[in-house]
């Protein structure tokens, strides 16, 4: 119970391989806000299966100046809050977010907010898939769960360490609308079908979470706000993540051919 709760705090340990590859990826490629890593824990257990892997993160450690520390099973446990680790994980310092400027935003892009989820996995999840489809950046409010950003880091698969992050000021919906793009929300009411709709770039699209959904004065802003027809009778919304990416592939298709 404990470890479930403490999925909503906020952590900087990342766990497991896929995640700490994002991180080194990030410092490799010198990205402006890389998140710096203090140090690795590896179980020393596991060092004869994981040689590859220990042997990869020395040449790192001693490239970026982190430390990388024999630990084991025990107190990797205690540190982490999932099992998936591998036996390895590393403690970070905190990641600087930029507050979005015209200067952030490219011509003929495609950006997504996402608003409103109520948990870190699923907000990961629906990092995961948009960033799979090529967006450009994703656009976030003061208030996210990127202050868990361990957990988001494992959902997504390294995404939200590998994707450009802006976070809104006040006047943001008009600086993508001061570079011709289109808003388009996603929403029922006053709606048309995402499979009619105008997906061209440039697209600044906004989902929200299946129970707070986008907020009114957002909507009033929005050049389309669209919708995803099902197949069948259900009353249900689906989950953001789900509906994140089939909006997101569905503004891939209609911009690859």
């Amino acid at each position: 119970m404990i470890k479930e709760e403490n999925r909503f705090v906020s952590s900087t340990i990342f766990e497991g391989m896929t995640s700490i590859r994002a991180l080194i990826d990030n410092l490799k490629a010198g990205k402006k806000n890389a998140r710096k890593i203090e140090k690795i824990l590896y179980d020393k257990e596991k060092s004869s299966k994981k040689a590859k892997e220990i042997g990869y993160l020395k040449k790192m450690s001693e490239l970026f100046e982190f430390a990388l520390i024999e630990s084991d099973e025990a107190e990797i446990a205690s540190l982490s809050i999932g099992a998936s680790h591998g036996g390895i994980i590393a403690i970070c310092k905190e990641r600087e977010y930029p507050i979005l400027s015209a200067d952030d935003i490219k011509e003929n892009g495609f950006y997504v907010m996402i608003e409103g989820i109520e948990d870190p996995y699923n907000f990961g999840y629906a990092m995961r898939s948009i960033y799979a489809s090529g967006v450009d950046g994703f656009i976030l409010s003061k208030r996210n769960w990127l202050s868990a950003s361990g957990v988001v880091c494992r959902s997504s698969a390294g995404a939200s360490e590998r994707a450009n992050i802006y976070i809104t000021n006040d006047d943001f919906i008009e600086l993508f609308k001061s570079k011709s793009y289109k808003i388009v929300c996603a929403d029922i009411k006053n709606s048309i079908s995402v499979y009619e709709a105008d997906l061209s770039k440039p697209i600044f699209l906004i989902v929200g979470g299946e129970k707070r959904g986008i907020s009114s004065s957002v909507l009033s802003k929005a050049d389309q706000i669209v919708r995803i027809d099902y197949g069948r009778e259900f009353s249900s919304a689906l989950s953001a993540a789900s509906a994140s990416t089939i909006l997101a592939f569905e503004v891939l298709r209609r911009n690859k051919y």
